[in-house]
């Protein structure tokens, strides 16, 4: 049993970096609807929301999203919580996927049992989407770096590592640039 689970901060404070281009209304209003957009590409698969906001536990709700409450625990550690939440609930493998993927279609055939998959960014820096085994007890570092860090965690834990280059996972939206994907 697999189950997608997406962490989600603030609408308020999400997509910081693209301040010189949308004001906080519009950058608001994106980040919720990139966030649909990824609870969309679900599918018929469980989804759960991490979140330690009031309104984007409403939002997931409304959306038909179990609401995973992680505050204080950045990203790292709400997904890590998340992954654990899964395991205890009865799933083998959690789909973890960032709420900027304004390209994704389907997260319903991502990974594996015994294996770890992971799809990159673009720039093959980022992790945007990670498929574990919620028993791995694999520890994710995201940031600046995190696609190597999580290749190197699946190698450490002895797993399989599959990795996807596919441009519907690879394309988030983080810089002004990324914009184009939206427009």
């Amino acid at each position: 049993m697999r189950a997608v689970l997406v962490p989600v901060k603030s609408f308020d404070k999400a997509k910081l970096r693209l301040a010189g281009a949308l004001d906080p209304p519009a950058r608001r209003a994106l980040a919720e609807e990139l966030a649909s957009r990824v609870l969309a590409a679900a599918g018929d698969l469980p989804v759960y929301v991490a979140c330690d906001d009031r309104t984007v536990a409403s939002w997931a709700a409304a959306h038909g999203a179990n609401v995973l409450w992680t505050p204080g625990l950045g990203l790292s550690g709400a997904v890590a919580s998340g992954v654990a939440s899964l395991a205890e609930r009865g799933f083998d493998l959690a789909v973890v996927s960032h709420a900027d993927l304004p390209l994704v279609t389907s997260l319903a055939g991502i990974g594996d049992e015994g294996e770890v998959t992971l799809a990159p960014d673009r720039r093959l820096d980022g992790t945007n989407v990670a498929c574990v085994p919620t028993s791995a007890g694999f520890q994710f570092a995201y940031g600046p770096g995190s696609f190597t860090r999580h290749v190197a965690e699946a190698r450490r834990l002895a797993l399989t590592v599959r990795v996807v280059y596919d441009w519907r996972l690879a394309s988030d939206l983080d810089v002004p640039d990324d914009l184009v994907l939206v427009r």
